[in-house]
């Protein structure tokens, strides 16, 4: 029963927890992106090469012969990866760089002076006698 005990605690961790959703959110993000980027991006800038479609480029090693399919290298597919990964690299770029600059905004708040501390009942007193003196 320990160890379960023991894992019950290491998953109910806010860094868990926060971990979790940040991959969740990040899967998401990812299909929204691969969607932009092929649905999106990609048939522009095909039209602009001639028509070509990235995922389609390959180099055949071996012909298809005797039933075996053909051996190919698909270096569009990897081509089209790249640029789903340079996408999402410069997306998640851009949302840091807003982060940081909303926090460097709020460090150069000036913060409000702290008020100053109750005066104790002595320095209360005190103060009064001294006022006494100066009449």
């Amino acid at each position: 029963m320990k160890i379960i005990d023991e894992f019950k605690a290491f998953a109910m961790k806010g860094n868990v927890i926060d971990m979790a959703v940040g991959i969740i959110i990040g899967a998401a993000f990812g299909k929204i992106v691969s969607s932009m980027v092929s649905d999106i991006v990609m048939p522009p800038l095909g039209l602009l090469i001639g028509g070509v479609n990235f995922t389609d480029l390959k180099l055949v090693m071996k012909a298809a012969a005797d039933g075996n399919p053909a051996v190919t290298w698909n270096y569009g597919n990897f081509l089209q990866v790249c640029f789903d990964f340079l996408i999402v690299a410069f997306a998640i770029f851009l949302l840091i760089k807003g982060i940081n600059a909303a926090r460097k905004k709020e460090e150069a708040k000036p913060a409000a002076p702290p008020a100053p501390p109750e005066p104790t009942a002595q320095e209360k007193l005190l103060a009064e006698i001294r006022d006494l003196l100066k009449k």
